[in-house]
C-alpha cells in the first residue's frame, strides 16, 4: 500500500542556525514548506539551497501563523517542525512507516530538548510529547498568540522516538524568549507572583528529578522559575 504524501512545515524569522540541518533532516517530505515572516539573514537562501517551497506571511501569532502553513501545505498530512528542532533517521523512518497504514488522524511526537549543549531527560523536560502529525483536515491549531496546540475531536497516537529540539544554546537566550514569552502570556497576579515560582522550582528540581542533570538541571528549573514570576508579575 502506497504511503500517504507528507509535507513538513516551517515557521521561519532569521531562523539560520539550526536551519541547514533541520531541513536536511526533513528532506525526506515529500514537500518541504516554509513560510517566512520577514528574515533579514541567511533564512531565506538556505531554505532556497535545499529546494524548499518559500511562502510568506506578516506574524499573525503562533497559533494562526502555524494554521496558515498548514493550510497552504500541498498534502493533507502534515508535520509541523520548528526551526530549531531535527528529526533522527529512526523517527523519520518510523513517520514513513506510519504513513503507509495510518491507524489515527493525529500522533504526539516526543522532543529531546537539547539546554546549553546538554540533552535534558529529567525535570519535566521528557520525553514532552507534542501534537505535531495530523491529518489537517481533522485536526488544526487553536487560535493561541502562544503557547498554541493541535486540537482534534479524535483519537491520537502516540510515536515512539525523538525528535531532537535545540531549545536554547545560552543562558543569555533563554531570558530573551522567556521576557518576551512572559509578555505575550501575562496574567497579572501579585498572590502567584509570590507562590508559583517556588512550585515550579520544586516541582521541576525535586519531583520531577531535575537534579538527575546536574548542574544544568538546577540551573534550568531556576530559570523556569523566573519565567513564572515575570509571567504572574507583568
Amino acid at each position: 500500500m502506497p504511503r500517504k504524501p507528507l509535507s513538513i512545515v516551517i515557521l521561519t524569522y532569521n531562523s539560520e542556525k539550526h536551519l541547514e540541518e533541520v531541513l536536511h533532516s526533513a528532506s525526506f517530505a515529500d514537500e518541504v514548506l516554509i513560510l517566512d515572516s520577514g528574515s533579514t539573514d541567511r533564512t531565506l537562501q538556505i531554505a532556497q539551497q535545499a529546494g524548499c517551497r518559500i511562502e510568506h506571511e506578516t506574524w499573525l501569532g503562533f497559533g494562526p501563523q502555524k494554521q496558515r502553513a498548514v493550510d497552504l501545505a500541498t498534502n493533507d498530512w502534515v508535520y509541523v517542525l520548528d526551526s530549531d528542532e531535527v528529526v533522527p533517521s529512526n523517527l523519520r523512518e518510523e513517520i514513513l512507516k506510519t504513513l503507509e497504514n495510518p491507524k489515527f488522524s493525529a500522533y504526539t511526537v516526543p522532543r529531546l530538548n537539547h539546554f546549553f549543549g546538554k540533552p535534558i531527560r529529567h525535570g519535566g523536560l521528557y520525553p514532552d510529547a507534542t501534537l505535531r502529525l495530523f491529518d489537517r483536515r481533522r485536526a488544526r491549531f487553536t487560535e493561541d498568540a502562544v503557547h498554541e496546540k493541535v486540537i482534534t475531536d479524535e483519537s491520537i497516537g502516540a510515536l515512539k522516538h525523538p525528535m531532537i529540539h535545540y531549545a536554547y544554546d545560552s543562558i543569555e537566550e533563554f531570558i530573551a524568549k522567556q521576557n518576551r514569552y512572559s509578555t505575550l502570556g501575562a496574567k497579572s497576579n501579585r498572590f502567584k507572583a509570590l507562590v508559583n515560582p517556588i512550585w515550579t522550582f520544586w516541582r521541576m528540581y525535586v519531583i520531577k528529578q531535575g537534579f538527575r542533570d546536574g548542574w544544568h538541571g538546577y540551573l534550568i528549573a531556576r530559570l523556569y522559575a523566573q519565567y513564572t514570576f515575570w509571567k504572574y508579575v507583568k
